[in-house]
């Protein structure tokens, strides 16, 4: 064995204990070959490479070595065109603002459709939904799409509608609808499933190269925060139409472009075909599909989470959102998949979807034994639950895949949504590894940012990571340690991607994925969390990002 470089620090935190200690890595080709003292790790080299060349050592300081950040749900089509000069983002004041930023926008944009990223009416000032006739105004023969901060909600205007080919006798997809004022008309807010499906033709107007363009952009964002692996998910609920451009990760495979680990997670739908044939064509380290992805309802903000009892705040008897697939029809999907020991991952936010996913994933297990090869089912996001269904989560072995910078998108939201009874029971991360749940951390993006100081920070002060609002935390006793945020964010979107015997922590024989973190953020003052900046990135031991 030839030992090709060598990482050394006085804080380096393998993700098995909860502390940073002295120490130095040894890595040949992309593994990690020895970890432990110096003195041990340099005398391994010197008896490795006898008679050759030793290898060059990267003395890190006190920097802070840690197992690389793996976001376990993102949405990689859609945040690097937000996050080029393709499109843009923003939350917006009110109505009036957003079309003010969209007019500044089309001056960089001049011609072909306007995009942008980001509003949220519930934050706004008045809290009211926008309609096409502000965009109108502004825009009345250029095609403008703005798509809601949460992923859920499409704002058209008229030119837009009309691009898209619909009108007032329009009917939506299952799962979708669209906004009618009192004459029957379209207001220009399309919803879920009926959003997701006109994506497609709105970022149709994309070349190929102008995004992988954006790609290349976005995967440079990730290094840039220390991020070695992805889950890339799906955003749509059907084939082909679910924004999984695994053509585009494979030329930039090809290209040697790829600077972090990208797992693909296709639509799950009756016809696996082109799940198989991803998963028969990546096979290598840098690019594999393990998965499936399903939607099961939308957010809470909308009513369109499936929960048990009404919202609080009712907009009409029995107001309880519902779920975006037919419970039967997703039973079907997943003892499918089980059935070929393909994992599901499905979005659930609603308890009643977090319970029904939970009834299913547990009859698949009945069935057919857990899957094999250390795979693992998922439920993504997780907002609210019934009681008993942590318990059954962690028993169940499914992964929780949650973005902790989601806690604090919408103060006082939960409340004046859920009510105080179900609130205890939002993003429970401490219960749910006091229960033996095993968490996995991501963003979502592009609903927030891929910064992974606010990841870590939100998940161990439950505040917002611009406000610091509330003081103390929402639920503090939900708080977690620096080291289990870590671990959630390294080991566990490894096992979210089937990959924990071999990504997530520092070990001899595991890849050589690292971040190195300015400061030690095991130790430091809360306060100083965002502070701290990525000094470097490492992937299969080869240096992706150096500030």
């Amino acid at each position: 064995m030839r030992i090709d470089l060598v990482i050394e620090s006085e804080n380096v935190f393998t993700g098995t204990s909860d502390a940073a200690k002295p120490g130095a890595i040894a890595i040949a080709q992309d593994r990690i070959v020895a970890v432990g003292p110096r003195d041990e790790v340099h005398a391994f080299v010197r008896k490795e490479n006898e008679g050759g060349e030793l290898p060059p050592v990267r003395n890190m300081g006190d920097a802070l070595v840690a197992p690389g950040f793996h976001d376990s749900h993102l949405h990689f089509f859609h945040s690097a065109i937000y996050a080029s000069p393709l499109a843009t983002t923003f939350l917006g004041e009110n109505e009036a603002d957003c079309v003010q930023r969209m007019i500044e926008f089309s001056k960089s944009r001049p011609s072909g459709w306007l995009l942008a990223q980001g509003w949220r009416e519930y934050r706004w000032n008045p809290p009211v939904l926008p309609s096409k006739a502000s965009l109108d105004e502004a825009f009345p023969s250029r095609p403008v799409a703005l798509y809601s901060g949460d992923a859920h909600t499409l704002w058209l205007n008229s030119a837009a509608l009309a691009e898209l080919g619909l009108d007032r006798t329009s009917v939506p997809p299952a799962g979708g609808s669209y906004d009618r004022d009192d004459e029957g008309e379209l207001t220009g807010i399309v919803r879920e499933a009926a959003a997701m499906e006109l994506m497609p033709k709105i970022m149709g107007s994309f070349t190929d190269e102008e995004v992988a363009d954006a790609y290349r952009g976005f995967f440079a964002r990730l290094a840039e925060n220390g991020v070695t692996s992805v889950c890339d998910m799906s955003l749509m609920a059907s084939p082909g139409l679910d924004f999984i451009r695994d053509d585009v990760h494979a030329l930039l495979l090809e290209r040697g472009e790829l600077t972090a680990r990208v797992h693909l997670f296709p639509t799950l739908l009756e016809d696996m075909s082109r799940f198989e044939t991803m998963r028969a064509t990546y096979t290598g380290p840098m690019l594999q599909a393990p998965g499936f992805k399903q939607f099961f309802d939308g957010v809470s903000s909308q009513h369109t989470a499936w929960v048990t009892e009404p919202y609080t705040n009712a907009q009409f008897e029995g107001d309880c959102g519902r779920p975006t697939v037919e419970p039967a029809l997703m039973r079907s999907y997943i003892m499918a998949a089980a059935s070929r020991g393909y994992p599901v991952r499905i979005h659930a936010i609603g308890d009643a979807a977090i319970h029904a996913a939970l009834d299913f994933f547990e009859e698949a297990r009945a069935t057919y034994g857990p899957l094999p090869d250390g795979r693992r089912n998922c439920l993504e996001h997780l907002e609210n639950f019934l009681p008993g269904d942590i318990e059954r989560l962690a028993d169940l072995q499914v992964v929780g895949a949650v973005q902790p910078p989601h806690i604090t998108l919408d103060p006082g939201g939960p409340e004046r949504d859920l009510g105080q009874e179900r609130v205890p029971l939002m993003w429970p991360f401490r219960a749910m590894l006091d229960k033996g749940a095993t968490l996995a951390f991501g963003t979502d993006s592009p609903v927030v940012d891929v910064n992974s100081m606010s990841v870590l920070y939100t998940a161990v002060t439950r505040q917002d990571p611009e406000t610091h609002a509330p003081c103390g935390g929402w639920l503090p006793a939900e708080r977690i340690s620096m080291a289990e945020a870590l671990r959630a964010y390294a080991q566990g979107s490894a096992a979210a991607a089937g990959r924990e015997r071999e990504l997530g922590t520092i070990e001899p024989g595991m890849l050589a994925d690292l971040t190195v973190l300015d400061r030690n953020v095991l130790t430091c003052e809360e306060d100083d969390i965002q502070k701290t900046r990525v000094l470097a990135t490492f992937v299969g031991g080869r240096c992706v990002y150096e500030r």
